[in-house]
């Protein structure tokens, strides 16, 4: 008994030896049984890739929108600038023909339009 184990044990260690394939390409490689549940994996590893996807893809959301917000901000202030600059230059050609204090007080009434439709 104790011999027919240990004729097995080096039968097993050994590579298969490769003949002439059948259909004679020998170039190609040679190929293994196919074997379709091989690549199966458990529920539990299923769902565990599926949180790691989720968390990846919820992160790579914010970072999109936290990117998405800065260029806006960004946006948003040469827009600003741009609006005070433009009502700069018209109140400067309004003083050019009028006195200084109508200026001011229509600055003023324009202010509390604004607000009043903001």
């Amino acid at each position: 008994m104790s011999t027919e184990g240990s004729i097995a044990a080096p039968n097993a260690s050994k590579p298969q030896a490769v003949g002439m394939r059948k259909n004679g390409k020998q170039w190609h490689q040679p190929k293994s049984a196919f074997r379709p549940k091989a690549g199966l994996t458990s529920y539990a590893k299923r769902t565990e890739e599926r949180k790691a996807l989720a968390a990846t893809r919820t992160k790579e959301r914010e970072m999109k929108e936290e990117k998405e917000a800065e260029r806006q901000r960004r946006i948003q202030a040469i827009k600003d600038k741009r609006e005070a600059k433009a009502e700069k230059e018209r109140y400067a050609k309004m003083a050019e023909k009028m006195h200084k204090k109508r200026v001011e007080r229509l600055k003023r009434r324009e202010k509390r339009n604004k607000m009043l439709k903001s």
